[in-house]
């Protein structure tokens, strides 16, 4: 398994608060861990809280010694939403803060994920590009009602409103998804700083070049900068090396 994983400020906004995380190394129970948050609530909370979320879920599993990838991550979830809730209603600087979570580790060849806001995963395959997270947003639960047509000027002008975070409330419901992964696929993890300036079609263009993890994430937050870079960038793109053999 190979992955490669970046950040990066974009061309608008005076601060970053996307923060990712990826190890292919054990974490804890976990064969690899991979995260994105995306925070949300001023400058100084939303940048404390995307760090927050990610350095304490991180360190919340590694200290669990067993469990199943689902179990594990909805844990670390809830334990950290707690935290850093009470925080926010502790200290005014950080009141309303909040963040979005995708969260991902891969078992053999299944593919466990975990999701709170609009933050996405994608599996990218010879055949075409996959989101596999539910976007937690005003905009998408329209759309589910039929009360709006997808990428409407209404669409494009609501569509960063969530309904979703972690540390809003003192509970948090995250969606949970498992998908058998095929020899040849790739994992991405990404912020809406990414998928609101990358269409779909060039991401899955852009990761099916020839070439190294590094070049392709690279390519990626570089279009998203071109095509305007009005957001901050997270990328965790992930090689995950099925065999062949085994499917």
């Amino acid at each position: 398994m190979k992955a490669y994983a970046l950040t990066d400020i974009g061309r608008v906004r005076p601060i970053n608060q996307d923060v990712q995380f990826a190890s292919t190394e054990p974490v804890g129970p976990l064969p690899n861990l991979f995260v994105v948050a995306d925070g949300m609530g001023g400058h100084q909370a939303g940048d404390f809280a995307s760090r927050f979320l990610t350095e304490n879920l991180v360190s919340y599993i590694r200290g669990i010694k067993e469990g199943e990838p689902v179990s594990v991550l909805r844990a670390g979830i809830e334990e950290v939403n707690g935290r850093l809730f009470r925080l926010s209603s502790e200290k005014q600087e950080l009141s309303g803060m909040g963040t979005t979570l995708v969260a991902a580790t891969i078992q053999d060849d299944v593919l466990y994920v975990a999701n709170v806001g609009d933050s996405r995963l994608y599996v990218i395959e010879r055949s075409g590009i996959r989101q596999i997270t539910r976007d937690h947003s005003f905009v998408e639960e329209m759309v589910s009602m039929g009360q709006m047509e997808r990428e409407s000027q209404e669409y494009r002008e609501k569509k960063n409103i969530i309904t979703r975070a972690v540390g809003i409330g003192s509970h948090v419901e995250a969606d949970f998804f498992e998908v058998s992964l095929q020899h040849g696929d790739y994992v991405l993890l990404c912020s809406d700083g990414l998928t609101n300036m990358v269409d779909n079609s060039a991401i899955y263009r852009l990761v099916l070049l020839p070439g190294s993890l590094h070049m392709k994430a690279k390519a990626l937050a570089a279009l998203a900068n071109q095509n305007g870079g009005r957001d901050n960038i997270a990328i965790v793109l992930i090689d995950p090396q099925v065999s062949e053999v085994r499917r």
